[in-house]
């Protein structure tokens, strides 16, 4: 468990992350979501990340309330990621100790967090099996 301990978000991070644009077609996000099976994809431009759009941010856009119309879903789907996605991001950096990493997942109920350079570059994500993977090394007999 030492190694667990002293282990950093950039050791178990995935780096080949998929991001969209906030230009991205909600058309388009539900073919990424499909294809990739992701809960979460990052909105990037000129290297910068802007936020993330989830399935749940996709999902929020059909809400309606009973004293409006309903846009018919090929409208919806012509929406942006720049409408939907969520801005106000909880991120780690390379250095974050796996233990806050775990402990920031527990507490937030999240299922990953982007990893951001001192200048909000996405250099990966860290998921939650990240973190299961990194448990299991770090408590494996070393052969």
């Amino acid at each position: 468990m030492f190694r667990f301990l002293e282990s950093s978000a950039a050791q178990y991070m995935t780096k080949a992350v998929k991001s969209v644009t906030r230009q991205c077609s909600m058309g388009e996000l539900e073919s990424l979501f499909a294809q990739y099976d992701f809960d979460a994809l990052p909105v990037v431009e000129d290297g910068k990340m802007l936020g993330i759009v989830t399935k749940f941010d996709f999902l929020r856009a059909f809400r309606f309330t009973t004293g409006q119309l309903v846009p018919s879903y090929d409208e919806l789907m012509k929406r942006t990621v720049g409408d939907v996605m969520t801005e106000g991001i909880v991120h780690v950096e390379p250095t974050t100790p796996m233990t806050r990493v775990l402990q920031l997942m527990v507490n937030l109920k999240l299922r990953s967090f982007p990893v951001l350079g001192p200048d909000r570059e996405l250099l990966g994500m860290i998921s939650r099996g990240d973190v299961m993977r990194a448990l299991k090394q770090a408590t494996q007999k070393a052969h």
